[in-house]
Order: structure tokens, then sequence, then C-alpha cells
């Protein structure tokens, strides 16, 4: 039995050498065996060593573990847990907006105003293409022109017998040429101040409206959330909740507030400047149409004039529209 016993202990004191660190030896801790029927079981004492090999005594009292550094895997993984949770409450809220069972916040006044505005793009966006339309084909017409001046040029100088008809008739397309340029530049001109309107500055307050939106959503389904708290029970569990909840609502309710006031404000600055700008264009385009198809020649460069838009030196080529983007 004795020999078993010893035997036993001899595995024993071999397992504990493979499992000590590298560098501590067996003889740096204390063990104590005793066999079975003893009332002391194995004991093993061991020191906190430093470096050297030398032992000293651990003291005995409270362990504190210093703060742990934040993992930015681990604030990468709450970002992204928030945004879910987020994301499934917005998600949750639009069907139930779309199938009639869920309540939504309705500005009225400011809601007309939005849908006033896109419907206005879109016509605008049509009279900008219809524009475009207008100053292709008339760059074509003039180029047309003056390529027929310059063939009725030519036959003036070499048909004798037809010197003058000739000449009437290239002076006469040279004459249109040129008048057409002048009207090309203001149609132009047009295009480039509605296309700034419509693609830049209308589109920058529909994007803040985008904003407003989401945060209505964002909104009402915080909201919807607190008022299911607030039908359940209040206990020991539910109250910490309902706190947390009404913190989040509160949030999201300033946030909203604030792009509300934002959208508001930009449409309003938008309607002055839209007016301004339109006004200005407009009268431009019914000015320089009507002096063209009248012939008037001199208050058509008069019109150019009042609007400050310069031409390229006569007889090039004038751009396209899509040149001139």
């Amino acid at each position: 039995m004795e020999k078993l016993m010893t035997l036993m202990n001899m595995v024993l004191i071999g397992d504990l050498k493979h499992s000590l660190p590298a560098g501590l030896g067996l003889s740096e801790t204390q063990i104590t065996s005793h066999g079975f029927d003893s009332t002391k079981e194995g004991v093993t004492e061991a020191g906190a060593f430093q470096a050297g090999g030398q032992r000293t005594q651990a003291k005995s009292g409270p362990v504190i573990l210093a703060d742990e550094i934040k993992n930015p895997a681990m604030e990468k993984l709450e970002l992204v847990r928030k945004w879910s949770l987020n994301t499934y409450k917005c998600t949750r809220q639009i069907i139930s907006e779309k199938l009639g069972r869920g309540s939504r916040t309705v500005d009225l006044e400011l809601e007309a105003q939005i849908d006033i505005l896109r419907d206005n793009k879109k016509k605008y966006e049509n009279i900008l293409r219809l524009a475009q339309t207008l100053s292709t084909q008339l760059f074509q017409m003039v180029h047309t022109q003056r390529q027929l001046g310059d063939a009725f040029a030519d036959l003036s100088l070499k048909s004798l017998e037809l010197h003058e008809e000739f000449g009437y008739n290239a002076d006469t397309q040279k004459l249109l040429a040129k008048n057409g340029e002048t009207l090309l530049g203001a149609i132009n001109f047009f295009i480039a101040s509605v296309n700034t309107l419509v693609n830049k500055t209308i589109e920058d307050t529909l994007m803040t409206v985008k904003q407003y939106e989401s945060a209505r959503i964002e909104y009402d389904a915080y909201r919807t959330d607190l008022e299911e708290l607030n039908l359940g029970p209040r206990d020991a569990n539910t109250l910490p909740k309902i706190e947390q909840s009404q913190l989040l609502f509160q949030a999201h309710k300033e946030k909203y507030d604030k792009m509300r006031n934002d959208v508001s404000i930009k449409l309003k600055f938008l309607e002055e400047n839209k007016v301004k700008v339109l006004h200005n264009q407009l009268v431009l385009f019914h000015n320089a149409i009507a002096a063209y198809f009248a012939g008037n020649q001199k208050q058509l460069e008069q019109t150019l004039k009042q609007f400050h838009i310069k031409l390229k030196t006569p007889g090039m080529e004038a751009p396209s529209w899509l040149e001139e983007q």
C-alpha cells in the first residue's frame, strides 16, 4: 500500500514539473505530501518570485485591478449594435405607417411647402431640358447659316452676273448668324442660372428635407416605444427601461425640432432667392427672344449688356450648352 502511495506522489510531482512556468524549478516550491489516512491533504506553498529567482512573501489584502483599456473593436461593436437597434426601430415605424397601424407626427404647413417645392423642381427641370434642346437646335441653325453665308460669298466672287444677288444673301445669312450667336449667349446664360437654382440651391434644401424626414421617423419610433412602455406595468424591472426610453425620446425630439426649424429657414431663404433669380432670367429670356425675332439687333445686344453677358469673338463657333457646362 505504501509503495502504491509513493508511486502516486511521484506521478503528481512529475505533473507539477510540466505545469510550472519555464525557469521555475521544483526546488523553489515546497510540496508536502501525506498519506491518505492523514488528517491533512497535500499543501502547496508558493511565494511570489522576482527577477533572479528570489522569493518574496505575497502580501494579503484586496486585489486592485487597473482600469481596462478600451478596446477599439468593442467600441465599434457597440456602435454597430446601436445602429442596428436604431435601424430596426425606424424600419418598424415605417412599416407600421405604411400598413396604417402606426401614428406619425405631421406638420401640415411645412409638409405642404415641401410638396410644392418638389413639384416646382420637376417643372423647372422640364423647362431646363426644353431650353437645352432649344440651345442645341439654335446652335445647329447658326452653324448652318454661317456656312451658307460663306458659300454665298464665295459664289458672289466667282459669278459676276449674279454678284449682287449672292452678295445680298451672304450678308443676310451672316447677320442672322451673328444675331443667333447673341441669342445663343443669352439662352446659355439662362440655362446656367436655372441649372444652378435647380441642381444646387433647391437640391441642397431637399437634402435638408431628407434629414428632417429621417429625424421625424426616429422621433416617432422612440415616441411609440415610450408610449408602449408607459402602458405596461411599472415595477423594479420596467422603471429603468422607462427612464432610458424617456431620455432617448427627449434626445430625438430635440433633434427633430432642430431639423424642422432648419427646413423652415431654408425654405424661406430659397423662396426669396428663387423669385429674385427667376425674375431676372425670365426678363432676359423674353427680351432676347423678342429682339431676335423682331430683327432688332441693337435691342438684342443691349439686353446682353444689361445682364453683363459677354460673348466670344465674332466669327468663332459658339459652343453648345453641353460644352459650356
